[in-house]
């Protein structure tokens, strides 16, 4: 697709700022299971913690299509940087889209400078896939709400300063999600366990415990029983992010292929030169511009107002099982050395696969595509 003018100079200058800030720590900061904070606020004095602020609140308010730019050009770098700030966008997301004026004009500028970071909490131990199985509890006394539960697998966790949280106000009812702004000083919320986990592993991932955490009645976002829908609605945007973070992430993946393949010698000659090879990155570079097409036309059809709810998800499904195929090509290509840390194959290896799990599991997206042709 064609891009304006001010889209080019935005990538042209997230791509340099990627190249020369972001990936240079990305071995580091995996091998340390560190967030560069550092880099963290580069991206911020770039306005790309604004991404989905509107402009009356210090945000840029970008189309679609810029931000599936953005997160491609990140995840380009490290998925783990651009994760963290698809995250802080749902957290921003959910302010500008659900909040009151006073709660956008008490956490969206802050927020739009980088700090407070945004977690966005739905997932459960026991609640995954399925959120109306959530057990989260926030009961109403007076004019507070107390949280009772335990939330997992909860991106920026550790470094947030602002949850956006998801709690049935009666734990029977599976209809009564609703959707609170918890600060992460909040008496009664603890960070817990930081997973160990094969990728990602610059990005914090944690359990959230609220045990009697109370919160002022003011900090509802949504009406009661309105939260599940705000939240599936948010997540079609953040579909569109992880296809276009994948489409980074395998864009990366075919460069370090095709940079080897051209220097490597065997057999006399470079491997480049071998049928073999040379098919397999035809493969890879297919896949990459596949995926590419149906992000961005996604993202597209979001900037138009239309219902762009299957497409988000055959992006995000496509993509995601796409960049899973060409990193694994990628270290194929790389032979034994691509096993190693040495190489950043063996790391785009080992993130890919989470794209096929978080916002939306592989098998949810083909159940939300197969339920608008059929049901």
């Amino acid at each position: 697709m064609e891009y304006t003018a001010e889209q080019r100079a935005i990538r042209e200058t997230v791509r340099e700022v990627a190249a020369e800030e972001i990936a240079p720590v990305a071995q580091e900061t995996d091998r340390e299971q560190a967030f560069p904070e550092e880099v963290w606020d580069v991206l911020a004095d770039l306005g790309m913690t604004a991404m989905t602020v509107p402009e009356e609140y210090g945000g840029l308010d970008l189309e679609m299509v810029t931000y599936s730019i953005v997160n491609e050009e990140i995840a380009r770098a490290i998925l783990a940087v651009s994760t963290a700030l698809s995250v802080h966008g749902l957290a921003t997301s959910c302010i500008a889209e659900f909040g009151d004026e006073d709660q956008k004009e008490a956490w969206l500028p802050d927020m739009a400078e980088g700090r407070p970071v945004g977690a966005f909490a739905l997932s459960e131990p026991e609640a995954g896939s399925n959120p109306r199985e959530m057990t989260t509890e926030a009961r109403r006394e007076g004019d507070e709400y107390v949280i009772d539960g335990t939330k997992q697998w909860i991106t920026n966790g550790e470094r947030s300063g602002v949850v956006i949280l998801f709690a049935k106000t009666d734990r029977e009812d599976p209809n009564s999600i609703t959707q609170f702004l918890v600060p992460k000083d909040t008496a009664g919320l603890t960070v817990g366990k930081k997973e160990d986990k094969l990728g990602l592993r610059a990005s914090d991932t944690t359990t959230l415990v609220f045990e009697d955490a109370r919160i002022p009645a003011e900090n509802r976002l949504t009406e009661e029983g309105r939260g599940l829908s705000a939240a599936l609605h948010i997540l079609n945007g953040g579909r569109v992010g992880v296809a276009s973070q994948a489409v980074g992430l395998a864009q990366a993946a075919l460069d370090d292929a095709i940079a080897y393949a051209t220097e490597r010698e065997q057999f006399g000659g470079r491997i480049a030169d071998k049928q073999a090879i040379r098919h397999t990155i035809a493969e890879m570079r297919s896949r990459v511009a596949a995926a590419r097409r149906l992000a961005r036309e996604a993202a597209r059809q979001a900037d138009a107002g239309e219902d762009y709810r299957e497409m988000a998800s055959i992006a995000k499904l496509f993509a995601s099982e796409a960049a899973v195929s060409v990193a694994e090509d990628a270290v194929q290509v790389h032979g034994g050395y691509g096993y190693t840390k040495d190489f950043d194959v063996e790391r785009y290896y080992r993130d890919a696969k989470v794209m096929t799990i978080y916002e939306g599991t592989s098998e949810i997206q083909k159940d939300i595509i197969a339920r608008s042709l059929l049901d």
